[in-house]
């Protein structure tokens, strides 16, 4: 019972409101952990952590709102972390954006520039500003929340998929640079998990039908799928793997 144990840590998971981030939420609260639930709207905050904290029974969830654009907001974040909970054990990046869906050779600048601040220097930011905490202790797990994506090509996410594959490749850094220090930092890479975040690629019977054609398992994942994962990188079950990506997809890079 020990292995998947979280008692004692607490977990910082960006965009928790809904899909994959909020399943990890739940999950983590239910292994142990107190977790701090965080996206851009303050009353879906409140909701997810008052679910949870309803769910356990006790205050383990506390809502802090970021956008995770700007510097200022995430060491905000981290900031009122320390304030409400301390030191952080967990660092869990699952916020990320696409604003286009079509081909690279039609996106914008703004566009582009803005998906790979999201989606690969909030990261940093963030693992910079926690690292401090895990240092500290020598111990630590940073999850970022990665794609299938990021290994193959694509006519219509194109660059949501180059954001993802560099964040394979900072997790594969962060772990060669803090392996001494006893922090683990790992990828999980998704396939298509029915959430609001990749609606257009499921959203009718054809869509899902289609999608998942090619799936071993002949289904798409639900957010509840990497939320497993995740709980079994944070805990001691995965306290020997890190540099690496999980690839939870139904078998559809198979």
């Amino acid at each position: 019972m020990t292995l998947f144990d979280l008692s004692g840590k607490v977990a910082l998971i960006t965009g928790s409101t809904k899909g994959i981030g909020e399943a990890i939420a739940h999950r983590m609260a239910e292994h142990g952990a107190k977790v701090v639930i965080s996206s851009r709207k303050g009353d879906a905050c409140e909701k997810v952590a008052n679910d949870i904290n309803t769910e356990r029974g006790a205050k383990v969830a506390v809502p802090i709102p970021c956008n995770i654009n700007y510097k200022e907001q995430l060491q905000m974040l981290v900031d009122e972390t320390h304030k409400q909970l301390g030191k952080i054990d967990i660092l869990v990046c699952n916020a990320a954006l696409n604003p286009h869906y079509g081909s690279m050779s039609n996106i914008g600048d703004e566009a582009f520039d803005k998906t790979l601040g999201a989606n690969i220097k909030s990261n940093h930011w963030l693992a910079q500003m926690v690292l401090p905490d895990m240092i500290e202790k020598k111990d630590g797990a940073i999850i970022i929340v990665s794609s299938i994506g990021g290994y193959r090509g694509s006519t219509v996410l194109g660059t949501y998929a180059i954001t993802k594959a560099a964040d394979l490749q900072l997790a594969r850094n962060l772990a060669v640079e803090q392996g001494p220090n006893n922090i683990r930092v790992n990828c999980i890479a998704p396939g298509l998990v029915k959430t609001d975040f990749a609606r257009a690629l499921w959203d009718t019977p054809e869509g899902e039908r289609r999608a998942s054609s090619g799936t071993p398992l002949r289904r798409l994942g639900e957010p509840d799928d990497i939320a497993g994962a995740a709980v079994f990188l944070a805990s001691k079950a995965g306290s020997w793997m890190t540099g690496q990506s999980m690839i939870v997809d139904g078998g559809s890079l198979a």
